[in-house]
């Protein structure tokens, strides 16, 4: 499907990024009192799925700059969620996994995140979210490169 030039005046990055400021607004309120950011529930999200990434391989998959996850990464180090482990094979490469304290703070912030699911669906409704996943879901796809 075609579509005819997109007039100067929208800027699809402009629309995105205050959508995705207006959502990130939603999770970090909620989050908030589980000490957590939407970013850092993310970060501890990822870790479980996939415990022994290296930060190289998480940013990748996060669609994220290496620099700014390991900015993230910090605090959730300190507070003992994360640990950064040197590989046995070669020490320069870290691997990050949960501690039980990163599980443990994930399962409780997991109510906040139900709550702000729950919101993002009361406004859009639920049709329009799932459409909107699917949107969001494809276009990553076609612009990975």
């Amino acid at each position: 499907m075609t579509f005819g030039p997109v007039p100067s005046h929208v800027c699809t990055a402009a629309r995105v990024r205050k959508a995705s400021r207006r959502v990130s607004q939603i999770y970090d309120r909620e989050l908030e009192p589980y000490g957590l950011t939407v970013t850092q529930f993310g970060l501890l999200a990822q870790l479980r799925a996939g415990p022994g990434v290296t930060i190289g391989a998480l940013a990748e998959r996060m669609v994220m700059d290496a620099t700014t996850l390991s900015r993230n990464l910090r605090p959730l180090e300190r507070r003992s969620l994360v640990l950064a482990e040197s590989d046995r094979d070669d020490g320069r490469v870290r691997k990050l996994k949960l501690t039980a304290q990163g599980h443990a703070a994930l399962d409780r912030a997991l109510v906040g995140w139900r709550a702000a699911q729950d919101h993002i669906a009361a406004a859009l409704g639920a049709k329009e979210m799932q459409a909107l996943n699917t949107a969001l879901d494809n276009a990553l796809d076609r612009l990975a490169g």
